[in-house]
């Protein structure tokens, strides 16, 4: 459901929350296909960029608790996109790797996701994207 006009009382805050919405939403609909939260689509993520990986170190990665990342894979093992392995480092450990059909997903998500933020992004031009791009990078650091 589009967001309503803004009104004369909205904030830069209030716009800003609103287009994040926007983005949440949209970012959910990309993710329906392959029936992956954003969460779990962010745990995969994480995993194609650091596969294999411990528990513990995934849940670091996505500053959520162990129990939370626990529940995350168990989901993503169910639907076959990771798999839990002995660490060969330390047999006590186990590792979360992705298997061929998460990396799989991985890419289609990737795909998704880059087209719908082109889609999104597509009413600015090319100077109003790189003056946001420049606005957001400042106010993350």
């Amino acid at each position: 459901m589009p967001e309503p006009p803004p009104g004369p009382e909205e904030t830069l805050a209030d716009a800003f929350r609103a287009v994040s919405r926007q983005l949440r939403h949209r970012t959910q609909q990309a993710l329906a296909p392959w029936d992956v939260t954003p969460s779990q689509a962010r745990a995969l993520g994480v995993l194609a960029r650091h596969d294999p990986v411990r528990l513990g170190a995934l849940s670091e990665h996505l500053r959520i608790a162990a129990r939370s990342a626990t529940e995350v894979v168990d989901t993503l093992a169910a639907a076959g996109l990771v798999e839990r392995r002995p660490d060969p480092a330390d047999r006590r450990a186990t590792l979360v790797a992705l298997t061929a059909r998460g990396a799989e997903v991985v890419s289609a998500i990737r795909a998704a996701r880059a087209a719908e933020a082109d889609d999104f992004f597509a009413r600015l031009d090319e100077a109003d994207r790189t003056a946001l791009t420049d606005i957001l990078s400042k106010l993350r650091t």
